[in-house]
């Protein structure tokens, strides 16, 4: 990605992110548009032939940074429905990826990995301070059986997914 991005308002990554999955969507075949302004936690509908809305979608895209991860929230922790995937999109690559990935594989992911960070000393051996901010990344930092280093490859472009909800 270039030194340009550096400069460029989050607001506009994350709309950059929404828009670049609503045309993965229109590929795919699959209805798709935002919610009504003021949908909390709802960035993207599906609807079905009938118009109904059948997935929920919460894009998170990142387009620089360098901690590798997505930026999240403990809220995040507790939004699980069979209906709500996320999609994480990763605009620093040339191609961009798309991960998606089932709301409770995230929720799990997100308190596990904090109770983890939580539980493990600072640099200085110092306990960390429980904070609100949580990060989803491509690796692991405490890698677990459950979420070994490259977890989230499995969902990378995993677009299935959204036709088993």
């Amino acid at each position: 990605m270039t030194s340009q991005a550096a400069r460029i308002p989050t607001s506009l990554i994350g709309a950059a992110g929404e828009h670049f999955v609503l045309y993965k969507l229109f590929r795919l075949g699959l209805r798709a548009g935002r919610p009504p302004e003021g949908t909390p936690e709802v960035d993207l509908l599906i609807l079905d032939e009938k118009h109904d809305v059948v997935t929920s979608l919460q894009v998170k895209t990142r387009a620089r940074g360098n901690d590798g991860g997505w930026h999240m929230s403990a809220k995040h922790e507790t939004f699980i429905s069979d209906r709500l995937l996320y999609v994480f999109v990763d605009l620093e690559e040339e191609s961009p990826p798309c991960y998606v990935v089932p709301s409770r594989v995230v929720a799990r992911f997100l308190r596990l990995d904090h109770s983890t960070w939580l539980a493990t000393p600072g640099a200085e051996g110092q306990k960390h301070n429980d904070t609100k901010m949580r990060r989803i990344r491509p690796f692991s930092k405490f890698a677990s059986s459950e979420f070994p280093d490259g977890w989230l490859n499995e969902y990378q472009e995993r677009w299935d997914l959204l036709k088993q909800q």
